[in-house]
Parts: C-alpha cells; sequence; structure tokens
C-alpha cells in the first residue's frame, strides 16, 4: 500500500485470523475509540438488512459506541432470530473483555449471506485481540474487512482549516454487490477533528449522498452496508456547528475521502477493467439526472461493451432514451466518450468516426457525457464494466 497512512489519535485497531473465512487471512477486526468521541452512521436500507445493522442500530440510539467490532466471511444475514442472538452475543463476550457496556459495542459483518455465525471462533480470539489494539494497525484492518477485494482500500489527509491541522484516514471494502442506498459495503472514517454529535451526522448524511450513494458495480444494494464516521476530538479542529465557516471546509474534505474510496470500490469492481465516470449535465432535477445516469450504469449492453472496448453508442443512446424521462428532446440530446462527440441534436455527430471512439473506448478509465438540454442541473455516477470474471467470481463465490 503506497499511500502514506496518517493514524488518529484516539483511535486504536487490531486484527487476528479467527477462521471464519476459508482462506487464511485476518478476518475479524476490533476498532477502539477514545471516550469522548462523537459517531455518526448510515446504514442499508435493504429491508432483508443483517442482524449486525439491526443490532447497530439499536445501541447507537443508547449509548455512544466505545468498540467497533467487524468480521469477514459472513455476513450474518438472512439467520432470523439466532443471528440477532449470535451478534448481541458477540458484544457481549467483547463488553466483559473491555469493562463496558453491551450497547457500547456495534457489531458489521460481511461475507456469506444465510450461514451462521460461527460465534465459538469470536471467543476464542477476542482477548487476543482486544490485547493487540494500536493506533497504527490501519493498513492490517483494511486488508481484515476485504472479502472478493483485490486490493485493501485506505485514504488519509492531513491538512490546515483556517490555520488548525485536521487528519482524515478512512477505509473501506466492497467488490461486488455494490449499488448502495446509503453506503459503501463496509465504511469506516475517522478524524482527530473535536465535532457536535449532530453536526457530524449531517456531514456524513452530505458526504455519503454524493460519494458512496453514487457508485455502482452491479445494482445490487447489500444486506450489511454500513458507514461510520468517528471524530476523538484529540486535533486542534472543533466545530459545534454548520453555520460555522470551517464546517464548509470539513465537509469537503470528509467528502472528498468518501469519494477517492467510492472510486477505488468501483475500480475494483468484481472483474472490473474499466473506471466509466458518468457525468449527466443539462437536467431539470438531479433526480432525473440519475436515472438516466443509473440507466446507464446498469445496462448490461453498455457494461459489456466497455470492457469489449467496442464504441457501440448506440446501447448508451438507447439507455437514455428508456430511462423514463418525460417529453425528452431528442434534438437537444449530446453524448461524449471523453471529448468525442459521439451523438449530436439526437443522432450520430458528423465529427465521430469508429477510430476516434476506438482509441476512447481503450482507455482504462473513461468519462461517458450525456447533455440532456433541458435545464441546470447535473449529477455524477461512477460503474465499470462487466467482464467474464465478474460471472466466474460470483458463481464461484461459496465454492
Amino acid at each position: 500500500m503506497s499511500e502514506k497512512i496518517f493514524p488518529i489519535a484516539g483511535i486504536k485497531l487490531a486484527t487476528i485470523y479467527a477462521g471464519i473465512r476459508k482462506k487464511p487471512q485476518d478476518d475479524l477486526l476490533l476498532i477502539a475509540l477514545d471516550e469522548q468521541t462523537s459517531t455518526a452512521a448510515v446504514f442499508t436500507r435493504n429491508a432483508f438488512c443483517a442482524a449486525p445493522v439491526v443490532v447497530a442500530r439499536t445501541h447507537l440510539k443508547k449509548m455512544s459506541p466505545r468498540y467497533l467490532l467487524i468480521n469477514a466471511g459472513n455476513a450474518n444475514a438472512g439467520t432470523g432470530k439466532q443471528g440477532h442472538d449470535d451478534a448481541l452475543a458477540c458484544c457481549q463476550w467483547l463488553a466483559d473483555i473491555a469493562g463496558c457496556h453491551r450497547s457500547e459495542v456495534l457489531p458489521f459483518s460481511t461475507g456469506v449471506i444465510g450461514e451462521p455465525l460461527p460465534t465459538e471462533k469470536f471467543a476464542k480470539v477476542l482477548p487476543k485481540v482486544f490485547q493487540a489494539l494500536s493506533e497504527a494497525h490501519w493498513s492490517q484492518a483494511s486488508q481484515a474487512i476485504m472479502t472478493t477485494d483485490t486490493v485493501a482500500k485506505v485514504v488519509s489527509r492531513r491538512q490546515e482549516i483556517n490555520g488548525k491541522q485536521i487528519t482524515v484516514t478512512g477505509m473501506a471494502k466492497g467488490s461486488g454487490m455494490i449499488r448502495p442506498d446509503m453506503a459503501t459495503m463496509l465504511a469506516y472514517i475517522a478524524t482527530d477533528a473535536a465535532i457536535n454529535p449532530n453536526v457530524l451526522q449531517q456531514c456524513l448524511n452530505k458526504s455519503v449522498n454524493h460519494s458512496f450513494n453514487r457508485i455502482t458495480v452491479d445494482g445490487d444494494t447489500s444486506t450489511n452496508d454500513a458507514c461510520v464516521l468517528m471524530a476523538t476530538g484529540k486535533g486542534e479542529l472543533a466545530i459545534s456547528s454548520t453555520d460555522e465557516a470551517d464546517y464548509v471546509a470539513f465537509q469537503h474534505l470528509i467528502q472528498h475521502v468518501c469519494e477517492d474510496l467510492a472510486r477505488m470500490i468501483v475500480k475494483d469492481g468484481e472483474g472490473a477493467t474499466k473506471l466509466i465516470n458518468i457525468l449527466v449535465e443539462g437536467g431539470q432535477t438531479e433526480q432525473e439526472c440519475l436515472d438516466v445516469a443509473y440507466t446507464i450504469a446498469h445496462s448490461p449492453l453498455v457494461k459489456t461493451a466497455f470492457f469489449a472496448s467496442d464504441p457501440n453508442w448506440g446501447r448508451i443512446l438507447a439507455a437514455v432514451g428508456r430511462a423514463g424521462l418525460t417529453q425528452l428532446d431528442l434534438e437537444a440530446i449530446n453524448i461524449y466518450l471523453d471529448d468525442v462527440c459521439i451523438v449530436e441534436q439526437g443522432g450520430r455527430s458528423k465529427q465521430y468516426t469508429e477510430a476516434r471512439g476506438q482509441t476512447v473506448m481503450s482507455q482504462d478509465e473513461i468519462t461517458i457525457k450525456v447533455q440532456l438540454g433541458r435545464g441546470t442541473v447535473n449529477a455524477t455516477l461512477w460503474t465499470c464494466d462487466f467482464s467474464y470474471d465478474y460471472v466466474r467470481i460470483n458463481a464461484e463465490y461459496r465454492t
């Protein structure tokens, strides 16, 4: 991992191999938060949300968390009452070791759906992982939460806001079952700033909406999505209101970290070979811009054409046409691949050649720009192509 990772004062992490997943690499992560840490979180809107999501939501309403307990290899989703009891049991075991209340522990799981959580494996390793907590373990932590990810995803930034230094470090996991309706599958972001909890939640909501909620690999929203933002208050910056001048700069920094992590997820999409930026301009509302962008991003025909580096622009045109926009003026629509105009005034651009389109399609990163010509609103979405490996990875996921 080439990026320099700045530790966050007040946040300690530790990982261990508990044997939850078949691959012999660390699969259990413990994050400890100093007292006075403010915490904000968002979770999946999938109605079949996993047991740890239900427990974490409930605990957050009761107390400020002191520990996050995360496992890979088993989602503890679709497991009914037993799954809920298992998540609570793991929280209680950790609480007994740490000397805290059970509600101060938030559980998170990722992996195969529908399998019972092997709680006995948690019980064996929790004392050891608790003793290993350190501020320096961000790199190990980002690897422990991986499932089908091929690379660990960490972003770390240090900058000044109005003369006060602030540090932000975040990690995420996600590669498939990605069309978040709140966040990515799992993401944990920490800062040393002192932020009022209500302000922190507003910051996270806005940042997620313009980052993790703007990515899609396959259109599937996970049962386990969660994103947590932690502010320890150990640094120089303090914000108590969204009206403060420093808040805007702080929110932009958090959003940029979220955007970087979100793009990493798409770039590491299962079997992905290309990162595709979809920019829709000139809409009447943000929602109709997103409707167009998602229709393009979720089209298997568009995604496979990008994998083949085939400038089959008719597939993009067809996706725009079926996005559900009413009273669409076809002659107002222009479509670009990077700076190459492929559709002009609703038809093939006179300047377009197959060779120019092929040049763009052969790149690892491509921007589709759709100009609707019906308003002033823009929206951006990130996705990837579909390759043979996407089918293979998901066909073999449980084997």
